[in-house]
C-alpha cells in the first residue's frame, strides 16, 4: 500500500463569493520518478510546454549531443506563474542555506528550436 501522505485543507471560493474548504489527499501511488539533467520549454498563447531529458555525447562524435526528450509536461499560464514562484522560492532557500547556486557551471543546454 502507498504511504499515506498529510492531507491539504485549502480554503477556495465557493458559489457567490462564499468561502468553503476543500480536503486534498495527495495519492502518490501510480507516481513514478524520472532524472532529468536538461529541459527546453515551448509555448503558445494557452499554454506552456515543458521537455524535460538527458543530454548525452554521441560516442565516437566529441562535438555532439542529444538532447533524448523523455518527459513533457504541459501546462495553463496560471499553473506555470504559479510554479514559477514556488521554484524561486524553493532555490532561495536553498541558497540560503548553502550558498549561491552557480549556472554557469556545468553542461551544454540545448539551443532554442531544436
Amino acid at each position: 500500500m502507498a504511504e499515506q501522505k498529510p492531507q491539504l485543507t485549502e480554503t477556495q471560493a465557493g458559489p457567490e463569493g462564499q468561502r468553503r474548504e476543500v480536503t486534498l489527499r495527495i495519492d502518490e501511488s501510480d507516481m513514478s520518478s524520472a532524472y532529468s539533467n536538461t529541459f527546453r520549454t515551448d509555448g503558445s498563447a494557452e499554454e506552456v510546454i515543458l521537455d524535460f531529458g538527458l543530454n548525452r555525447m554521441v560516442p565516437g562524435r566529441q562535438n555532439e549531443m542529444v538532447f533524448k526528450v523523455r518527459n513533457q509536461v504541459i501546462l495553463n499560464w496560471r499553473n506555470t506563474k504559479r510554479l514559477a514562484l514556488t521554484l524561486a522560492n524553493i532555490v532561495r532557500q536553498h541558497e540560503e542555506r548553502f550558498g549561491e547556486i552557480d549556472i554557469k557551471q556545468g553542461q551544454a543546454q540545448p539551443q532554442s528550436g531544436q
